[in-house]
Formats: C-alpha cells, sequence, structure tokens
C-alpha cells in the first residue's frame, strides 16, 4: 500500500492530514520560524537553516523573509536565486527553480491543488503537480504561479500576474490568465 507522500509526490489523490504529512509540515514550520526570526546579519546560519529545509539550494542563494512553504523538501533551488519578501511556496509537488532567478515581493507558486468534484473536497483528499522555473527567469511582484506550470528559461512574468499554462523560454508574459506579449529581444 502506498503512502499518503508516495501518492502527493506522484500526483494522485491524496489525504494531506495524514499523520506523515502532517509532521513534515510541522518540521518545516519549526526552520521558518527559526529563519524568518533571524537578522540579516547572520548569513551563514540562515544558508544552513535553507540547507535543511529545501532538497537544494546553491551557494548563493538569498531568501528575504518572511518566506512560508509547506515542506520545503520538494523545492529544488538554483544558485543566484533571489527570493524577495513575503513569498509563498506550496510544495506539494516538485518545484525547480533554475539559477539566476529573481522572484519579486508577494509572489505564490502553488502545487497544490483541490478536486473539482465536491464530494471528494469533503473527503479531504487534494492533488498536486510540479512546477519548473527555468534559468534566468524574473518573476514580478505578486505573479500567481499555478500547479504544473512550466516557465521556460530568459522570460519575465509581469506583476501580478496569474500564470495557469506553460510559458515559452525567451519571452515577456502578463497578464490574468497570463499570456505572452512578445517575444524577448
Amino acid at each position: 500500500m502506498r503512502t499518503e507522500k508516495a501518492k502527493m509526490l506522484a500526483g494522485e489523490l491524496y489525504t494531506a492530514s495524514d499523520p506523515e504529512l502532517v509532521a513534515l509540515r510541522i518540521r518545516a514550520r519549526a526552520l521558518l520560524r527559526l529563519y524568518n526570526c533571524s537578522e540579516p546579519a547572520e548569513g551563514q546560519r540562515r544558508l544552513e537553516l535553507l540547507r535543511e529545509l529545501l532538497g537544494a539550494v546553491g551557494q548563493t542563494v538569498e531568501i528575504e523573509p518572511p518566506f512560508f512553504c509547506d515542506y520545503g523538501t520538494q523545492i529544488r533551488a538554483g544558485e543566484g536565486l533571489y527570493l524577495n519578501t513575503n513569498c509563498v511556496i506550496l510544495d506539494c509537488a516538485p518545484v525547480a527553480i533554475g539559477t539566476n532567478v529573481m522572484i519579486a515581493p508577494g509572489v505564490h507558486i502553488y502545487t497544490a491543488t483541490h478536486p473539482t468534484d465536491p464530494a471528494l473536497r469533503r473527503a479531504g483528499l487534494e492533488l498536486a503537480a510540479p512546477v519548473t522555473i527555468g534559468d534566468n527567469v524574473w518573476i514580478g511582484g505578486g505573479a500567481i504561479v499555478c500547479p504544473g506550470v512550466t516557465i521556460g528559461e530568459n522570460t519575465t512574468i509581469g506583476a501580478g500576474s496569474v500564470v495557469v499554462n506553460n510559458i515559452p523560454a525567451g519571452a515577456i508574459a502578463a497578464g490574468n490568465p497570463c499570456r505572452v506579449l512578445r517575444p524577448l529581444g
């Protein structure tokens, strides 16, 4: 029998109230509390906390507190990531963030979603789909990246956008829903 965590990571219906998943979220919250209360001068301590929290993180990663996530362990952040204040990553599925990515304040990245069938929601079942953000991407303030989305490398996402579909590499995209406005260059 597969665990609820295995179902979650496989993109299948799972029960988020499963004790193993609850314990993993509590662990993440404890590490986030330490991180979010740390002082700017504690750069090495912050990096150590991020290494303990996240699945993978580069040497030159800067995440401005407060930062929030579900588990942390499904987040893989490349070298040169800058994540500004008040960002949220719901990492019930893998979140792959490339190198030299800049993410503005208040950006939310969601892998978590709920079934549209009310009976399944009442039963406490959830779903998740991975998010991939390519190298050299800039995501403007207040943007929302929805489950299952891939943003190609060298792309800019405008502030306040709601990204519900894949965005190709080398584009400037914005809006709700987010759409390509023009190719870069």
